[in-house]
């Protein structure tokens, strides 16, 4: 591919419509052009301690931040025609339709691609003694010589997955 959106979603708790920051990276002619990052204020705005240990945001990290129809009317003309990536992209396009449906938005059928199954097919086809033990954003990131600086913040995670996208 060498025109798509690289997106990731940090959740605030177990409910996947509870979508607290997203991180989108805009990839034409195979290099990135734009980026994008915004705190998300999830309604309610309640976090479980495991989501904050995760990510480190909380309540008060989001208290002033737009509500995702506000920061979803940024993203969406940056993806027309575009298809979205994501590592885990079962995970994250299950959030971009919870939150959809949570705020009664027309969902517009994205065809997302998973750079997570794409490197645990490429894995399987590389010897045992250097094929890494687990397809998750750090272990593929490390295999490509990839910098993964802040792990679980979107913006940080949507970069790494555009450049995994980008490797593979």
């Amino acid at each position: 591919m060498k025109d798509f959106v690289s997106i990731d979603f940090e959740i605030a708790n177990v409910n996947r419509s509870s979508v607290c920051s997203v991180g989108v990276v805009i990839v034409k002619d195979r290099k990135i052009v734009d980026t994008f990052y915004s705190l998300i204020k999830p309604r309610p705005n309640y976090y479980y301690w495991k989501f904050t240990e995760i990510h480190g945001l909380n309540k008060s990290d989001t208290i002033n931040a737009s509500v995702f129809p506000d920061v979803w009317a940024e993203i969406a003309p940056k993806l027309q025609g575009l298809s979205l990536v994501a590592h885990n992209a079962t995970f994250d396009e299950s959030c971009l339709k919870a939150v959809h449906e949570y705020y009664g938005m027309s969902y517009p059928e994205y065809e997302f691609h998973c750079t997570c199954c794409e490197a645990r097919k490429f894995f399987k086809t590389l010897p045992e003694n250097i094929r890494p033990q687990h397809a998750s954003l750090d272990c593929v990131c490390e295999f490509f010589d990839i910098k993964l600086d802040n792990h679980h913040n979107a913006i940080a995670d949507a970069i790494a997955c555009a450049q995994i996208a980008l490797a593979m």
